[in-house]
């Protein structure tokens, strides 16, 4: 069992049950329709996310609080990244994004390359559906900084995500664009 955040992760035989924990601090009738809701929305997420083309765990059930999923066998992507393999997650992204899915958390922990040698996509407990180039720059620059929290080649790896993103989203530069600016907010205030 995994204690996150927002959910308990527990993992059995091929499956994943992923259930949203109670807030005490809310209002119980408010908990559980803003548990309800998020459940409902992650997997409508994941399940759009796979239709278009982006590798995700396959959703067999989900009920009130709880995302039954496919488990996944293989490595986080945060112990065996190259710059082949952030190409390739730049392609994702760029294909999630032109969708207008926000995937909330994106960090080389929360992909895998499954032992099929597949790069998947999980943990979309923050996601959502924004057009807005804010979102999507935000999103961008959380992976970016990843890298840069925990891998030596971090610019090798920028770059080649980078192009990943620019070859499957036709507004990436644009959203390349306002992650200098995000960037830049950010070295603003630590200055102060």
């Amino acid at each position: 069992m995994i204690q996150c955040a927002e959910a308990i992760v527990e993992l059995k035989g091929d499956l994943v049950y992923k259930r949203r924990i109670e807030k005490r601090y809310r209002v119980r009738e408010i908990d559980e329709r803003i548990r309800r809701e998020r459940t409902r929305s992650e997997a409508k997420i994941i399940s759009e996310a796979r239709r278009k083309g982006v590798p995700t765990p396959i959703i067999f059930d989900v009920h009130d609080y709880e995302l039954v999923m496919e488990r996944i066998e293989g490595d986080l992507v945060r112990e065996v990244i190259n710059e082949a393999i952030s190409e390739r997650i730049g392609e994702f992204v760029g294909i999630l994004h032109k969708n207008s899915i926000i995937h909330g958390d994106l960090t080389t922990s929360n992909i895998i390359l499954g032992k099929d040698n597949i790069l998947y996509l999980i943990d979309f407990g923050l996601s959502f559906v924004e057009s807005n180039i804010e979102a999507k720059g935000v999103d961008v620059h959380v992976f970016l900084q990843s890298l840069c929290g925990t891998h030596d080649a971090h610019e090798q790896l920028k770059e080649a995500f980078i192009k990943g993103y620019l070859s499957t989203f036709p507004d990436a530069a644009q959203i390349l664009k306002r992650v200098t600016e995000i960037e830049q907010r950010g070295r603003y205030i630590e200055r102060k």
